[in-house]
């Protein structure tokens, strides 16, 4: 799994995000097609719940994002942000999310709707 590192710009009390396995392994090819990474979570309808993937930078954050975690993955050589509109930060605040990886078709602007599979997120409380 892909662990969270400490980041000093991450807000205290944030929830902890990670990759299962098959999620890492997916950002490392991704990584190798398109470069560095990063995620949005945002809390639209449709895809806006899931987890979106874009090289580091073609997404624009701003105020209204947080910035959870800087995730390294072995074999990546940059950690990985993982941003999320504050509207959905506030929902999931209590959780720990796990970044999966699921046969199916995401977002069409997310970088592993062509591989046939898509991004998602679980969750279980803080301190469960």
């Amino acid at each position: 799994m892909a662990h969270e590192e400490n980041d000093p710009d991450e807000p205290h009390g944030s929830p902890r995000v990670e990759f299962t396995p098959d999620a890492a392994d997916l950002v490392r090819r991704l990584t190798q097609d398109h470069g560095p990474l990063m995620f949005h979570q945002s809390g639209g309808c449709c895809d806006g719940s899931a987890p979106m993937c874009y090289p580091e930078g073609e997404f624009r954050t701003g105020a209204s994002d947080v910035r959870l975690a800087s995730l390294t993955v072995e074999g990546v050589a940059a950690p990985v942000p993982f941003w999320m509109s504050k509207s959905q930060y506030e929902v999931w605040s209590h959780t720990r999310l796990i970044v999966d990886v699921v046969p199916g078709r995401g977002s069409g602007f997310s970088l592993e709707a062509p591989e046939g599979v898509r991004f998602l997120i679980r969750s279980r409380l803080v301190g469960s």
